[in-house]
């Protein structure tokens, strides 16, 4: 005689599962009531600031903090935990002579919550500001753009715009502020000659300018590559963060430096993932201490921080579809 399966027609089952069922959607509702709860309103405000200024540094998640807190709520939060310091860059001080050593080295870093890459470029006057060829409409790749200019290495720079004709758009085609490519001003968004706005750059002798500048002052340092940024971390030796973590969250991070003796820092900080959570502006300060930075600042970070080299992107962007299009990029010729 074969064996036959028998069914089991026991309304008991069913009635297990469906208690299953309905046991794990309590949860899931539970968990999304008590933990925003315990977030924005339990005892940990350290835990509650940090969430809000990660959120409030992006350009497409500030819903995380202001579905939840009122605007002046938020307001208070971020002026409470914006410690840093601002300052302009006196190329005067530097004192280096460039021996167009084109060395590159490169680096890893590593520590308990976030990986991250470093390119120490020998030669200053190498670095270039790279232009998607696609704006006004929209921007390219940090890879695109670096193939395109016979680069060795880039990074992505200036900001831009997310919003486009009222809409959530984010292509990277309306930068932000102003950009400098071969001592020409490529674009610019100042409504005036006297507003400072954030300005890392590059001298012709390629010294390294970070700080906020008005046009007459930009004219008056001959800046010949330039994009909008910031802020400052390091100011002629001093860091710009000296209480807290800088007020700006955890991210991933994008930031440029310089040493005194010329070499040109590139440092990309992965984020937004298991491996590797993202960094405060005081960890990027920090790391560019480390490795002797005279000058530094943060450039674009979030979904926008990648980093190339030799032909491909050496850091893992958290972009879910890959590598961001972005309008600039600080590459190496």
């Amino acid at each position: 005689m074969k064996n036959r399966k028998i069914k089991s027609n026991n309304p008991n089952n069913k009635l297990s599962l469906k208690k299953i069922v309905i046991y794990c959607l309590f949860q899931i509702l539970l968990a999304c009531i008590v933990i925003p709860a315990l977030v924005f309103y339990g005892p940990f405000s350290n835990i509650r600031d940090m969430w809000v200024e990660s959120a409030m540094t992006t350009s497409s998640h500030q819903f995380l903090a202001t579905l939840f807190l009122p605007e002046q709520k938020i307001k208070t939060i971020m002026d409470k935990t914006n410690s840093i310091i601002f300052g302009n860059s006196d190329p005067n001080l530097l004192k280096f002579v460039n021996h167009h050593d084109n060395t590159i080295n490169v680096y890893e870093i590593k520590s308990k919550y976030f990986v991250g890459k470093v390119l120490l470029i020998k030669d200053p006057t190498r670095v270039k500001v790279g232009v998607s060829k696609l704006l006004p409409k929209e921007g390219q790749t940090v890879s695109q753009i670096a193939d395109e200019n016979n680069a060795i290495a880039a990074i992505n720079a200036g900001g831009f715009l997310g919003l486009e004709n009222g809409s959530w758009s984010a292509t990277g085609g309306v930068p932000e502020g102003i950009i400098i490519h071969d001592g020409k001003v490529f674009y610019s968004d100042f409504v005036n000659d006297k507003i400072k706005r954030d300005i890392v750059g590059f001298t012709a002798e390629g010294k390294l300018i970070v700080g906020k500048l008005n046009f007459d002052e930009i004219k008056n340092l001959d800046i010949k590559e330039a994009v909008s940024f910031g802020p400052p971390l390091i100011v002629n030796g001093q860091p710009m963060i000296k209480n807290g973590d800088g007020g700006w969250g955890i991210a991933p991070r994008t930031a440029i430096g310089q040493k005194a003796d010329g070499t040109v820092i590139f440092l990309t900080i992965d984020g937004r993932a298991l491996e590797s959570v993202g960094a405060t502006l005081r960890d990027v300060q920090d790391i560019m201490l480390k490795y002797g930075a005279y000058n530094a600042a943060n450039l674009d970070g979030g979904s926008s921080t990648t980093m190339f080299y030799k032909g491909r992107v050496i850091n893992n962007p958290s972009n879910p579809l890959g590598e961001r299009t972005v309008p600039t990029v600080f590459l190496v010729k």
